[in-house]
């Protein structure tokens, strides 16, 4: 699927903060050219390799994007949560939480795309 799917999605798509998901959106895309989205599991899916990430579209409080194998990422990225063996997520409740985070979420695209490239 292509980001023209992604852009369709996201036009039918509501969500109270849906200009944070378009934002974060923004982020992961811009990190590395490789980056690719796509829906999978009725969701934008970022993938470059593999998959990466997914917004899950049922959360209406915040944006939540869950990193499909984020246990795997090296290094210290303090604003992912969970503690399994495997996915972790970065919740994102406003614009000004999203844009401080935007370093953070850019150095994890750059992490995974040197781990898989």
């Amino acid at each position: 699927m292509s980001t023209a799917e992604v852009e369709a999605w996201l036009q039918d798509y509501e969500h109270p903060l849906k200009d944070v998901m378009l934002h974060v959106r923004q982020a992961v895309m811009a990190a590395d050219p490789r980056m690719q989205e796509c829906i999978k599991w009725k969701s934008p899916t970022f993938t470059y390799q593999g998959n990466l990430a997914s917004f899950n579209p049922r959360t209406k409080k915040h944006v939540s994007l869950m990193f499909h194998t984020g246990a795997s990422i090296s290094n210290d990225f303090p604003n992912l949560q969970g503690g399994g063996d495997t996915a972790r997520y970065m919740a994102f409740h406003s614009m000004e939480e999203a844009e401080a985070r935007r370093g953070e979420l850019e150095a994890i695209v750059r992490v995974w795309c040197s781990m898989k490239g």
